[in-house]
């Protein structure tokens, strides 16, 4: 799909199209604090003692940041990654199915995102690799299938890009924002400045509605002729962008947008399954699953005709037997 069906014809233009300009001042006007406001923190969370550590259903990242996460069941660990601005429980299908068919799921809320606390600093791709990491170690999980949708996808490749595969086995990209999402001179298939610049304007101006719109739009297709929208979706999809953090959730649209995972995607050396749908609005698929698929060694590329971004739910039961088919290979 070419970058002029992009994410920009399916969120309202007058929101995604103010431009950087208006962005800028509406930083400004939004009241957003300024540094001295540092790291709130975690909803409910009991401290961790230390880096490392885990005290509860939270782990301290190594700038203190709890990070929320979920064990279930046992096994050979499947590790998700989320997308943007949702948190673990964008995978609760996925998890509850793994667990019930003997392997161990474990997700956490991204740093600013779901229960995890919001730092006002480290919301950028290479802190989101590195708390990975964290919960890699801290939990001690080997021999992993490391799954990552969208933004998730991102940092899957950048951890690998910093940390290697020791503790991987096998990859999955879904709908992932990698190898690089803003056209450049050298990706001429990525989609201008001006949607993010958008993006950004639009949550200043009025997040709760920015956030109903992307869900109840291009993020599931519902916006196709002869789509029949779920508003439970939509309504989930917005009750998780509301958890997080304001300034994190807006830091997170330069690190999924503008972040070059080119190299990053040349260093995953297990095996990989990649799949996009062909009809995806967000993350357009030539500049992503295709491109990614031609720079991972031994990647298997699926493609769902007709597919959303969020295809993990729309085709939530062909996607579960391809992970699942991909898990037990």
């Amino acid at each position: 799909m070419s970058s002029n069906r992009s994410l920009s014809q399916g969120v309202s233009r007058r929101n995604l199209l103010l431009g950087s300009a208006a962005a800028a001042s509406a930083l400004v006007a939004s009241g957003v604090p300024g540094p001295a406001a540092a790291a709130t923190s975690a909803k409910g969370a009991s401290p961790a003692a230390a880096h490392g550590k885990a005290s509860g259903s939270y782990i301290t990242a190594k700038d203190g940041t709890q990070l929320y996460f979920k064990d279930w069941g046992a096994g050979r660990p499947v590790v998700f990654s989320h997308g943007w601005p949702l948190s673990s429980d964008s995978w609760e299908s996925q998890m509850i199915l793994v667990a019930s068919e003997g392997y161990r799921a474990v997700a956490h809320d991204r740093r600013g995102h779901g229960r995890s606390s919001q730092p006002w600093n480290g919301n950028e791709m290479n802190t989101y690799a590195d708390d990975l990491a964290t919960v890699f170690e801290t939990l001690d999980l080997r021999d992993a299938i490391l799954v990552g949708f969208s933004t998730g996808g991102g940092e899957v490749a950048r951890y690998i890009g910093r940390h290697g595969t020791r503790r991987v086995s096998k990859v999955v990209l879904v709908s992932a924002v990698p190898p690089l999402m803003v056209k450049t001179a050298a990706n001429p298939r990525g989609l201008p400045i001006e949607v993010f610049d958008g993006l950004r304007a639009a949550q200043l101006a009025n997040r709760s509605q920015f956030y109903k719109d992307v869900p109840a739009g291009p993020f599931y297709g519902f916006n196709r002729p002869g789509a029949k929208p779920s508003q439970g979706l939509i309504d989930a999809w917005w009750a998780q962008g509301m958890q997080g953090g304001h300034k994190s959730t807006y830091d997170s649209i330069k690190a999924f947008s503008e972040t070059d995972f080119t190299e990053d995607l040349r260093k995953i050396d297990v095996p990989t399954l990649i799949i996009h749908g062909d009809d995806d609005q967000i993350v357009p698929i030539d500049a992503a699953g295709r491109a990614s698929a031609k720079l991972v060694r031994n990647s298997k590329l699926i493609v769902y005709p007709g597919a959303p971004h969020g295809l993990t739910d729309t085709h939530k039961d062909r996607f579960n037997a391809d992970l699942l088919a991909f898990i037990r290979s």
